[in-house]
């Protein structure tokens, strides 16, 4: 269904940025229309190639989830502008002169989001005091990864960059946040003695994100397992006396599935005395972790929107968007993901990979 919706949503805005390219001036004396709408048809089709057999043509899915990218971006200032000028019956002469400024930048917002996006992503510090923090675990080190999506776009090299990224920062405790993998089997075998390299005194603690809750997905479950990652599924583990980490599984998808099933309280019945730290892929339920007594909840998934202006869609949903938030006395980070999903594109939104110090409350 969301393929379904996905296909339709992205074909109904090519055929508006086209509709608008045939009449920019400058593009009608290069190219004739039949070129341009040719030129549409050739893009959409690989496009939809690579949104059905992506898996097996990774550079088709590349260029197809590019293109997807580029087209929102270009969609944007062409129907900002219509909005403004009534499309086109108010100041019909200006209207089109401004369609090629419109379509200028779009293409330079676009070349911009591909520079982004290859761009390896940027180490965000934060120090949180946290009550109940032992004394010996003042100084503690994590580094957390988001919504790295590795798979048939981010693969081998791109992995490589990150494990070298995460133990340069000497972490004590290493958390991955959801959305780690994608794509089938068949990359698996290629990640995984990647994944082993990543390592901490504390462990690899990591939890599902929406893409690896599906059944079909159980394969990455495996992934992760093989890589030595300690998986919380609603459910704490002490990594130090005073230190606990608790984990659930994604609450998108578990608000579909489990019925209201309140896995934040599953996921923390039972957990001992000290600084509670909560790994949550989605940036929910913040409240209810803070009332249950947790110090830190770290989160991911929204991508901080990934490609602007998307994100003023993505923050109605999620509230809790990017950066740091103070909830009741818990802190909340979210991060804008490690990694991309979709087109290798970020405008205004770059990767990250977080080190959070902990530090004592006094």
């Amino acid at each position: 269904m969301f393929g379904i919706i996905l296909l339709s949503t992205i074909t109904a805005m090519q055929v508006y940025v086209f509709w608008r390219m045939v009449s920019v001036p400058f593009l009608k004396r290069s190219l004739s229309q039949k070129a341009i709408i040719g030129s549409g048809i050739v893009f959409w089709a690989v496009f939809a190639f690579g949104r059905m057999y992506g898996s097996d043509a990774p550079a088709v899915e590349l260029f197809g989830m590019n293109w997807m990218g580029t087209v929102f971006i270009l969609f944007i200032p062409f129907f900002t502008l219509d909005l403004v000028t009534g499309f086109g019956f108010l100041l019909p002469r200006l209207a089109l002169i401004l369609r090629s400024f419109a379509f200028c930048a779009g293409a330079l917002l676009a070349t911009i989001a591909l520079v982004q996006g290859v761009r390896p992503p940027v180490v965000v510090q934060y120090e949180v005091r946290t009550p109940g923090l032992p004394e010996e675990l003042d100084g503690t080190v994590i580094v957390a990864l988001s919504d790295m999506h590795v798979g048939s776009l981010l693969g081998q090299r791109w992995l490589e960059g990150r494990v070298a990224q995460v133990q340069a920062q000497q972490p004590d405790l290493i958390v991955l946040l959801g959305d780690i993998v994608e794509g089938g089997k068949e990359y698996h075998k290629e990640l995984l003695p990647i994944f082993s390299r990543l390592s901490a005194p504390m462990g690899v603690w990591a939890v599902l994100g929406n893409h690896e809750s599906h059944q079909r997905h159980y394969s990455k479950v495996n992934l992760m397992e093989e890589a030595g990652f300690h998986l919380l599924r609603n459910r704490w583990a002490e990594v130090k006396p005073g230190l606990v980490v608790a984990g659930v599984d994604d609450l998108t998808y578990s608000s579909r599935s489990a019925g209201g099933v309140d896995l934040i309280g599953q996921a923390l019945t039972g957990k001992p005395v000290g600084t509670t730290i909560l790994l949550s892929h989605t940036p929910w339920q913040a409240e209810r972790a803070a009332a249950a007594g947790v110090a830190l909840m770290l989160s991911g998934h929204t991508h901080a929107g990934q490609i602007w202006p998307f994100g003023y869609l993505v923050k109605r949903i999620y509230p809790l968007f990017e950066g740091v938030y103070e909830v009741g006395d818990m802190t909340a980070i979210v991060s804008r993901g490690t990694g991309t999903w979709g087109p290798r594109m970020r405008l205004w939104r770059p990767g990250e990979i977080l080190r959070i110090v902990l530090r004592k409350s006094s």
